[in-house]
C-alpha cells in the first residue's frame, strides 16, 4: 500500500489473483473431501486411536497397500499445506498457535461431517496429518517472511508460487488422471 493507505494497481491485481486461486483451492478441497466420495452410512468407519491407521498402512504387506498408504499420508499432509500459507497471509493474526488451531478445528469439522454422512473414513490420523500439513504451510510462510523481510514481498512471492503451482496441480490431477 502507498502512503495514503491505498493499494497500487499491481497490489490489487495480485490480491485478485491470490483470492481467485484461494477460491479454486477451497473448491478443490470440497470436491476431494466431500464430493468425490459415495456415502456408506451402514459401513461407517471411525478411528479414534492416534497413529493406528498410519501404523496399519506402514506395516502393510503388499505393494498396493504401501502405495495407497503413501498416497493417503502424503495427500492428507499436502492438501492442507496451502491453507497454512494462505491463513497468515490473509489474516491480521499471524500467530502460529492461532492459525494451527484454526486448521485443526477445520480438519476436525471435516472428519465429523464425513462420519455423520458416511463418506470416507473419520480418522484422528487424518486430523494429525492435516495439522502437520498446515504447520508446514505456516512455517513456509514464516520462512518466506524471514527471507524477504517484508510482507508485501511475501504476498508477491506467494502469488507467483500460486500461479506457477496451479497448472502443476491441474496437470497432476487431470493429465495423470489421479482418482480422488
Amino acid at each position: 500500500m502507498n502512503k495514503g493507505g491505498k493499494m497500487s494497481k499491481r497490489e490489487r491485481i495480485e490480491t485478485v489473483i491470490l483470492y481467485g486461486i484461494f477460491a479454486f483451492y477451497m473448491m478443490l478441497i470440497i470436491k476431494i473431501l466431500f464430493l468425490s466420495r459415495v456415502s456408506h452410512l451402514e459401513h461407517r468407519s471411525i478411528n479414534l486411536i492416534p497413529f493406528e491407521s498410519i501404523a496399519a498402512f506402514v506395516s502393510g504387506s503388499t505393494a498396493n497397500l504401501k502405495t495407497f498408504a503413501f498416497g493417503n499420508v502424503a495427500g492428507n499432509i499436502l492438501i492442507f499445506v496451502p491453507l497454512g500459507v494462505y491463513l497468515p497471509l490473509f489474516k491480521q493474526d499471524k500467530r502460529m498457535k492461532t492459525n494451527l488451531s484454526f486448521i485443526l478445528i477445520t480438519s476436525l469439522v471435516v472428519e465429523i461431517i464425513q462420519g455423520l454422512v458416511g463418506i470416507g473414513t473419520s480418522d484422528i490420523d487424518d486430523i494429525i496429518l492435516n495439522g502437520l500439513g498446515g504447520c508446514i504451510g505456516i512455517l513456509g510462510y514464516k520462512l518466506l517472511l524471514i527471507l524477504f523481510r517484508n510482507e508485501k514481498r511475501v504476498h508477491t512471492a506467494v502469488t507467483i508460487l500460486s500461479v506457477l503451482g496451479l497448472p502443476a496441480i491441474l496437470f497432476y490431477l487431470f493429465m495423470v488422471k489421479m482418482r480422488f
